[in-house]
């Protein structure tokens, strides 16, 4: 069975897209942490970041780090915060989280809540940052 994130890939979940090109996607957290908590995917299903072929894993870093300077640019915060989990959805994730304490990526913490146009608005402002 196709993971959540293959079925928003496959545009039958819908999502607040960041970023996309051929083999990777990026887009809101409906849970986020922080305004501007981004999770960045390969379209190519793999559960395990690991298990990613050298050229793929290699390629979604560097994806990450364009959306990542985009969100910096317009989301306040000190820098952004990385995280791989992977245990909640098995399908490789990064998680891009914008920082102004150590304690912002408990992922303890409530997670905030957008409304669908203060998301849009949101992931429109990291899409146009992107250089």
């Amino acid at each position: 069975m196709a993971t959540i994130f293959t079925r928003i890939v496959n545009g039958e979940i819908p999502c607040y897209k960041v970023a996309e090109d051929d083999k990777y996607l990026a887009f809101l957290d409906i849970n986020p942490l922080q305004e501007g908590h981004t999770l960045v995917i390969p379209k190519l299903e793999v559960n395990y970041i690991f298990d990613m072929e050298d050229e793929l894993h290699a390629g979604l870093w560097n994806f990450a780090k364009k959306i990542g300077k985009a969100i910096e640019k317009v989301v306040p915060c000190q820098r952004i915060g990385i995280t791989v989990i992977g245990l909640e959805v098995p399908h490789a994730h990064i998680h891009l989280i914008p920082l102004k304490s150590m304690y912002d990526m408990d992922f303890r913490r409530p997670k905030l809540t957008f409304t669908p146009t203060e998301f849009g608005e949101i992931a429109g402002k990291i899409s146009s940052a992107i250089e």
